[in-house]
């Protein structure tokens, strides 16, 4: 094998472990137990390790109080934790330290239940779907425009367009709010939809596909009293279905992991998105990492099937000419 696709490939290997420790940390922690976190376990297991003491044929689990010579004050507890009994004096010698594989899948219904969580992902999916689909109605549209159609200042306008996307979200988040809020939208769906339903980036990927397809091809359907509409619904989109799939995918888990916006323009719980319910959460159980974890899993999960069911329409719209100046 050649030695540079071996360094090549050793490094993206490398690279790419690093990139999913985090979320594999992320999802084994969200199955252990709040002890075993707080212990200060960081590994990758779900290994429980605990101490017994076994007293007339029952076995009781410790925690050790004080240490004193040979024996020790510990406090014994059954297998749900709850105290049997405070400052009982045992010899060391009857202390057993055990070690146990469990998975702590309760993690999941306590997070999902301790906040509305259905209300956010219901939410969530409703603004989603809706940004998605006018993203895909608006950028069709002015993508058809800059690709075929000739008019004056057709690559200034998307060049102007395309500089859009140099100008970070904060820039424009007060004047934004400022319209939205003599527009009456505040705190409504209104805000979380109608202001994303144009994207520059699917614009600029559809675009890059519609130039691909051959002149001619469109001429006919013209000659044949085709309409600009009616080539673009019956030849040009379904000639970009790869791209088109791309760009709902990328719509759907940019509309998915948005913050900021949802936070500023909206404060009603009924509202609130994943991301901010979200972090919501994370502000009322600080304390319990194993229920913050668990409901980062749950709340990432949806986009992970998402892409294994949608990569190969994604890696053919960046394989095909889509993408081509």
């Amino acid at each position: 094998m050649n030695p540079t696709k071996v360094i090549t490939y050793t490094i993206l290997i490398f690279c790419g472990i690093i990139m999913v420790i985090p979320f594999i940390w992320m999802v084994t922690t969200s199955v252990k137990s709040q002890l075993e976190v707080n212990k200060g376990n960081v590994g990758f297991l779900p290994i429980e390790e605990f101490s017994t003491y076994t007293e007339d044929d029952k076995e009781y689990r410790i925690t050790l109080v004080k240490d004193e010579g040979d024996s020790s004050y510990v406090h014994l507890f059954n297998e749900k934790w709850e105290r049997i009994s405070s400052y009982k004096k045992i010899p060391n010698s009857s202390i057993v330290t055990q070690r146990q594989f469990k998975l702590h899948l309760e993690n999941f219904t306590t997070a999902f239940n301790k906040v509305p969580f259905g209300r956010y992902f219901l939410n969530t999916l409703f603004v989603s779907f809706s940004v998605v689909i006018g993203v895909l109605i608006t950028g069709s549209l002015a993508a058809y425009a800059f690709a075929i159609m000739k008019f004056r200042g057709r690559d200034f306008f998307f060049y102007l367009f395309i500089s859009m996307m140099m100008v970070p979200q904060p820039v424009y988040l007060i004047p934004s709010y400022v319209l939205l809020n003599h527009l009456g939208w505040i705190d409504t769906y209104q805000a979380l939809i109608i202001p994303w339903v144009a994207n520059i980036f699917t614009i600029f990927l559809l675009r890059q596909q519609f130039k691909t397809i051959p002149r001619d091809l469109l001429d006919a359907a013209y000659i044949d009293g085709c309409s600009r509409l009616r080539a673009l619904w019956k030849i040009v989109l379904p000639l970009s279905k790869s791209v088109i799939a791309t760009a709902a995918i990328f719509g759907f888990i940019g509309s998915w992991n948005s913050f900021m916006w949802p936070l500023i323009m909206t404060d009603s719980p009924e509202l609130r998105v994943l991301q901010v319910g979200l972090s919501y959460f994370s502000q009322e159980a600080s304390t319990q990492t194993a229920l913050l974890m668990s409901a980062s899993t749950f709340s990432i999960l949806p986009l992970i099937i998402l892409f294994l069911f949608a990569q190969k329409q994604i890696i053919a719209s960046f394989a095909s000419s889509g993408l081509k100046g």
